[in-house]
This record gives structure tokens, sequence and C-alpha cells, in this order.
């Protein structure tokens, strides 16, 4: 009984760090953000990215209404752009893009293992998968450290992540072509990626994904691509 409560308790500490961070966020976009250097990208080839991304404005008020709270810092893209080619590795080490997740509602986020705000959020994000992943919505969580997976599969272990799979880019391309967009000043950066691979919004900075604040924003946009 003793052990139980002492991880409650330890649950509602982390989701109130990670609820103190978003809120910071949301005042300051990007300033909680730990900063990423830049290296040459193997992953230019997303720059070509083909079709048109487009918006409404009754949709972007949608989601920028639906964004509040620990999410608050997500705003809709004024102008949505396609992220479909954005290239990375999968649990089996394959080569893959996130045109692979067609007709699913993403959030897709990068992390890495020296990211103290990414091990706070990373079981909430496990959680929001874990809840609401399907045939419809899945959480894309993509580590962007260098050299092998040792780490990053240690650092899943370490926090508790079960239903997250691992998604790489050692080259840091993913992050590099993010910033390019405007849309990537440090880590963890998060988008929300609709039905046909276009980035409808996005934010830099963690949030408690396992909260309501944001199942509200994810039922919002998955209502968007129905």
């Amino acid at each position: 009984m003793a052990t139980g409560n002492a991880n409650d308790k330890a649950e509602k500490r982390g989701s109130g760090r990670i609820v103190l961070l978003a809120g910071l966020a949301g005042l300051i976009a990007g300033a909680v953000a730990v900063y990423v250097m830049e290296r040459p990208s193997g992953n230019v080839e997303a720059a070509a990215a083909s079709g048109q991304c487009a918006l409404t404005a009754d949709a972007a008020k949608a989601l920028d209404a639906a964004a509040t709270g620990s999410v608050a810092a997500m705003r809709a893209a004024e102008t949505p752009q396609p992220v479909q080619n954005l290239s990375f590795t999968g649990p089996d080490g394959a080569k893959m893009t996130l045109a692979d997740f067609k007709g699913k509602t993403l959030l897709v986020n990068l992390w890495a293992v020296w990211c103290a705000p990414c091990r706070e959020e990373m079981p909430a994000l496990d959680k929001l998968q874990a809840e609401k992943g399907g045939d419809d919505f899945q959480v894309v969580a993509i580590n962007i450290d260098t050299g092998d997976d040792t780490k990053p599969k240690a650092f899943l272990a370490e926090t508790g992540v079960h239903s997250l799979k691992l998604y790489r880019d050692p080259t840091m391309g993913v992050f590099n072509e993010l910033k390019k967009k405007n849309l990537a000043f440090g880590l963890p950066v998060t988008m929300l990626v609709d039905k046909d691979g276009c980035q409808i919004a996005a934010m830099n900075g963690p949030a408690d994904w396992a909260g309501d604040d944001a199942r509200k924003l994810i039922d919002a946009a998955r209502v968007m691509n129905e």
C-alpha cells in the first residue's frame, strides 16, 4: 500500500513539472526548449515534398480554441506545410517517411536522451498513444541522437515507455528540415500532421500529453480529418 502511495505521489510530481514547463512554453513559445546545434543533414530530399497543403480559417480557429492549458503553446499553422517526405528509420531499422502513416492524424515529436524536458514528457506521450492510438491517430516520437540505438532504447526502458515505437534519425535531418521551415528551435518540438501529411499545428517546448487538455486537442484534430 505504501509503495502505491509513493508511486502516485511521484507520478503527480512528474505531471506537475510538465504542467509548469508547458505553462511557461505557452507564455514564451520555444523559450523552454533545449537548444539544438544544426549539423549537416542526410535528409535533404525531405525539402522537396510535393503537393499543396491548406487549412481553412474555421479549422485553424477550431484548433487554436482546442489548444488550451498545458498545450496552449500549440498553434495552428498560418501556412500549413507538407512534411510527408520527412525520412527516418522505423523500429526494424528500415527507412520510412511520414507518408507511411497516410490516413492518420499524427502527433510528431522530436526528442533526445540528453533533453531533460523530453524525459519529463515521454511517459505522457506514451500514455497518450496507449489511450488514443489506433487506425486514425498515432504518436510518432522520433529520436535524433547520433550513434546507434543503445542509449535511446535504454532511455525508453528507464522512463517506463511501452506503447511508443522507436523511430530514429541519427542524421538529425528531420530536425534540420523543420528548422528550415521555422518549425523547430530546440527540443522537444511537436507537430500535428493531418491525414495527408500536412503540418497543421506546431509547438516548441514540453506539454502534459497525458492530460485532459491534450486529449481535447487531439480529439479536435481527429474530427478535422474525418
